[in-house]
């Protein structure tokens, strides 16, 4: 369903970049995926963008915090995470090995939010929408289509998305790649759970990595080379689910793009 008006709990809603130039962060994923950008002042003196596709809001874009670069954080794109009581999630977060790093606190009148960081190390906001459900287009070229969690230890993360979440779990054995988790909202596939591969450097932390939809992966890996991006995981097939790349913008947030195959 690409027009979404809701999100049941668990499931993920909302992503939005924090870049180091959101002038040029705009330029390259508004020539990409063909979005446009609306600014809105946020009260402090700073902007936050809401990016759009056909008219529907896919993302939003903020300036990096100053704290995180002096920390040697990258960009990056975050994942929020639809709850109904969004006080009482947080609340459960230490009990379950979670960190909580941001206590719930209001965006406006567009919701509510807290930030956490699982047993593993990944960062995500948990977001209970008041006017600001999330993304209003998914799965559609140019919007979200998943969310995918890369750790070191899927184990422990995969129970403390479920407990925290009330999600259950199904276990798929991928030969050489491992275990892949997806977490379920009754029959519906919410988000992934995998471990990295052996071959990824240490300093790539625990993430929540963001997919794209694309009709052409090797037409959009070709276009964002084009613009500035580079290539983290040339455009592969996964048999039975769909072609995919991962990729780095122009200033170092990764993200993928993905085609998956039509079920027929």
């Amino acid at each position: 369903m690409p027009i979404r008006t809701e999100y049941p709990e668990g499931t993920p809603s909302w992503v939005d970049l924090a870049t180091t130039d959101p002038e040029s962060a705009a330029a390259f994923y508004g020539t990409l995926f063909g979005w446009t950008r609306n600014e809105m002042p946020t009260g402090d003196g700073g902007t936050y963008s809401m990016l759009h596709k056909d008219g529907h809001e896919v993302a939003g874009m903020m300036e990096q915090e100053p704290r995180q670069r002096e920390a040697g954080v990258p960009p990056n794109w975050t994942t929020y995470i639809a709850v109904e009581d969004v006080d009482a999630s947080t609340a459960k977060v230490a009990g379950l090995g979670g960190t909580v790093h941001a206590p719930p606190f209001d965006v406006m009148e567009s919701g509510r939010m807290a930030v956490i960081q699982d047993p593993t190390g990944a960062f995500f906001g948990l977001w209970q929408a008041k006017n600001h459900i999330g993304a209003g287009l998914v799965n559609e070229p140019g919007s979200v289509t998943w969310n995918e969690l890369n750790t070191r230890g899927a184990v422990a993360a995969r129970d403390f998305y479920a407990r925290l979440l009330d999600l259950e779990m199904s276990i798929q054995d991928m030969g050489e790649m491992g275990e892949y988790t997806t977490l379920m909202k009754g029959d519906a596939m919410v988000a992934g759970v995998m471990d990295m591969a052996p071959g990824v450097p240490d300093f790539v932390p625990p993430h929540w990595l963001v997919y794209f939809a694309t009709d052409d992966v090797d037409s959009t890996v070709a276009k964002a080379t084009a613009l500035g991006a580079t290539v983290t995981a040339a455009p592969m097939e996964i048999p039975g689910v769909g072609r995919f790349a991962v990729l780095d913008d122009p200033h170092g947030a990764t993200f993928a793009v993905m085609k998956f195959e039509e079920v027929t």
